[in-house]
């Protein structure tokens, strides 16, 4: 009897090795980046425009992946993709940024270091030509994390960042869009935030996100990009996540802290919990719409949107990459 008992004992054991042992390896990437140039609309871009937009995409991309390649840190890599699309007209960042209901811009920036969890951001600024410059400033040389309007751009301008007139950011596109919302007495959608994630050499993971915020917002209306957990987060162990949306909506939901829980505390997959959170949580209350962009511990990449456009681009080492406009099959 005692030899079957132990014959059985030793039978599970080399089932249970034998199941360990199949168990799939996860492919980890040396080094991974993904950006996002906001994301809304129920229309697909026409093709010749969404051509025109990938050009300044994948340049964007180039500036952070030739970082990541020559062993560059993941922060100066979102910080520096970042400060290229802030300067690119197109978008809602910086130059080009939306203006509010009185006729000016109030921008917003955040950034997050996933290997010590330091994070800074500003609000509310009018006058830092690259706000994403100020947040990463604010984290690493004050205690704080976040610093608003006025006292946000005396600092900038006592740590020698670039102060510009408001009217710089303004673009003709732009103020006929403010005229246009401002006639119908309504408020815009809110599209065209920047933001990147990447993943180093190293493993470190940093995530970083910035934005005009909503077109004919009202004075001092602040959204998710500056708020660390709701739009921006990044953690070593686990995610970086920078998001585009509805800033109200993704505050209420803590969208990006929500996508680290579900990974960190359920267990699961990055793209499981992207999945839950913006087609089962966000995408269910009203005036939803917009994604999020993902890197997890082992490089891997998810893109979750739930509107027809999303200007994304996209890269790892193993020689993955691409950008898009409109939604892919590949994806």
């Amino acid at each position: 009897m005692h030899k079957k008992l132990i014959f059985l004992i030793l039978a599970c054991a080399m089932v249970l090795s034998s199941c360990e042992e199949q168990k799939p390896t996860v492919q980890k990437e040396e080094w991974s980046i993904v950006l996002h140039a906001g994301a809304g609309g129920s229309q697909l871009m026409p093709k010749d425009t969404e051509d025109q937009y990938k050009i300044f995409l994948n340049e964007a991309l180039t500036v952070g992946k030739t970082i990541l390649e020559n062993g560059g840190s993941a922060l100066d890599a979102v910080e520096q993709t970042v400060v290229y699309l802030e300067n690119c007209p197109l978008f809602n960042a910086g130059k080009g940024a939306v203006m509010t209901m009185d006729g000016r811009h109030e921008l917003d920036a955040s950034i997050m270091d996933g290997s010590n969890l330091m994070a800074g951001a500003v609000a509310g600024v009018t006058d830092i030509k690259n706000p994403v410059k100020a947040a990463r400033l604010v984290m690493e040389r004050t205690p704080h994390v976040l610093l608003i309007g006025e006292g946000a751009s005396a600092f900038a301008r006592e740590q020698g960042l670039e102060i510009v007139p408001n009217s710089y950011f303004t673009t003709e596109g732009k103020k006929a869009e403010l005229a246009k919302l401002l006639e119908q007495h309504a408020q815009g959608e809110p599209h065209g935030t920047v933001g990147c994630v990447a993943l180093d050499k190293n493993g470190n993971i940093a995530a970083a996100t910035s934005t005009g915020g909503m077109a004919g917002k009202k004075w001092g209306r602040v959204g998710d990009a500056p708020i660390i957990g709701a739009s921006t987060i990044a953690n070593n162990d686990v995610v970086g996540v920078s998001s585009t949306g509805h800033g109200e909506l993704w505050i209420r939901q803590s969208v990006a802290h929500d996508i680290y829980a579900l990974m960190d505390y359920k267990g699961l997959s990055l793209k499981e919990a992207a999945h839950e959170v913006i087609w089962n949580k966000i995408d269910k209350m009203e005036g939803s719409g917009g994604g999020v962009i993902c890197i997890d511990k082992n490089g891997e990449i998810v893109m979750e949107f739930d509107t027809k456009v999303m200007n994304r681009a996209w890269a790892k080492s193993s020689g993955e990459c691409g950008a898009a406009v409109n939604p892919v099959v590949s994806e």
